[in-house]
């Protein structure tokens, strides 16, 4: 099987992503550059659990066409191909409905990151990918629209977040400091609502704690 260690790596990555809370059954999806020419992605509609490597998709980068793997690619894989195709430092990306990232996705705008060491990570501005349904060419042109090389985290609105790294590793942290970005900015949000809205100030603060747990 070709890149049998790679795409072993996607399905392991997968599996702990899903651990982590910030992918769920077979929503979202991973990919990882394999050279300059093709890339692996996950399938459709498989369960994170229950993948194989044989599953992992390889794909064309320049025009998506599928080499290898038992299964059908990601709807998403358009997407993944934009940003390795514009940003050729990226390695990994990886797209999910993580919870509280995903709340901010639905608010429409972009986010500052003013802490260091989340800006080193994931820069300093998380941009906002307006909507088009999921696995469309509109949605993966409007991604590239927004593509820089200092933002590796991106919110796609009503939809959920794509992180990238120049690494497995790399793409991995982007999607913490993601939802640790996202939970501070909630939370600041919810406690100024609560400052001036007695009557909700109590479910407010209950999902705050939430937030934190």
């Amino acid at each position: 099987m070709f890149a049998h260690e790679q795409r072993a790596r996607v399905v392991a990555l997968c599996v702990e992503l899903s651990r982590r809370g910030y992918l769920a059954g077979t929503g979202g999806n991973v990919a990882l550059r394999l050279d300059a020419e093709r890339f692996a992605v996950t399938p459709s509609a498989i369960d994170y659990l229950a993948m194989r490597a044989e599953d992992i998709c390889v794909v064309r980068l320049a025009d998506l066409r599928q080499l290898d793997g038992a299964a059908t690619p990601s709807v998403e894989t358009g997407l993944h191909a934009q940003v390795l195709r514009r940003r050729p430092d990226v390695a990994c990306s990886i797209h999910t409905h993580q919870p509280v990232a995903s709340a901010c996705a639905l608010l429409g705008a972009a986010l500052p990151v003013e802490d260091p060491a989340l800006q080193a990570t994931i820069g300093a501005r998380v941009p906002m990918v307006g909507y088009f349904p999921s696995g469309t060419g509109l949605l993966a042109w409007l991604l590239a629209r927004q593509l820089r090389p200092s933002s590796n985290a991106y919110l796609m609105r009503n939809h959920g977040v794509l992180c990238c790294g120049r690494s497995l590793e790399q793409a991995v942290a982007a999607v913490d400091a993601l939802e640790q970005l996202a939970r501070d900015h909630l939370a600041r949000r919810i406690e100024r609502r609560a400052l001036h809205d007695a009557g909700l100030a109590a479910p407010l603060r209950a999902v705050l704690t939430a937030l934190e747990a």
